[in-house]
């Protein structure tokens, strides 16, 4: 697959719906091919100019809690088969600490993130866009998991924020990307399924692309 170009595989869904873990499941579920994961939650832009009450009080459910500009230079990056150093963000202080590990290349590169899909110009770059949807109970139990254990937060801190702009913005932006979707999977509980449903559509629709073969027989 490598000699055809990378295939991005962009993942898409509201806070908590199991955007990460599926992207995990087919890392595995993928094998022999090179499989790449590249995470949209890096790009969250530096906030270690303002105060630490300031930053837990921003809105980073938002386009503009992105650096999307950085984000789309290196999905594009990636596209053309070029490894990439995203930023390496603290979800606790809310700052950048210098890069992270490499990513890529790779055969196949699973792109995710919240607001993936609002932006026109990552669309255009993505091969097949996935929206993994889930109900409200469910995306809620897990982000209360994640940020309690993994971000240094009270569940009341994590609960006011889901009230104040995280359902907001899932209303205002992540729903309506869902239309953008080539494929709706419904997450109940369980991704085991899912995944395999995934990695059936992306081996399938991994076939070379024609804008890329005609490039090749024309070199």
């Amino acid at each position: 697959m490598a000699a055809h170009g990378p295939f991005l595989v962009g993942i898409a869904g509201g806070s908590g719906s199991g955007k990460t873990a599926l992207a995990d499941a087919l890392r595995e579920g993928l094998q022999p091919a090179r499989v790449a994961a590249f995470a949209q939650d890096a790009y969250y832009r530096d906030r270690g100019a303002l105060p630490p009450g300031a930053r837990a009080r921003l809105d980073f459910d938002a386009p503009d809690a992105f650096d999307l500009d950085l984000f789309v230079e290196h999905l594009a990056a990636l596209r053309r088969g070029r490894p990439v150093r995203p930023p390496r963000y603290c979800f606790v202080t809310h700052r950048r600490l210098g890069h992270g590990e490499a990513v890529g290349p790779a055969d196949i590169v699973l792109v995710e993130g919240l607001l993936l899909f609002v932006d026109p110009r990552a669309r255009e770059l993505l091969d097949l866009l996935i929206y993994l949807d889930a109900p409200e109970p469910l995306r809620l139990a897990r982000r209360l998991a994640r940020d309690v254990a993994e971000r240094g937060r009270t569940e009341q801190s994590v609960l006011t924020q889901c009230r104040r702009s995280t359902w907001p913005a899932h209303r205002r932006y992540v729903e309506p990307s869902r239309a953008w979707a080539d494929v709706v999977l419904v997450n109940g509980g369980g991704l085991v399924a899912l995944a395999e449903v995934a990695a059936t559509l992306i081996r399938a629709r991994c076939a070379p692309r024609p804008d890329v073969a005609a490039s090749a027989g024309s070199a």
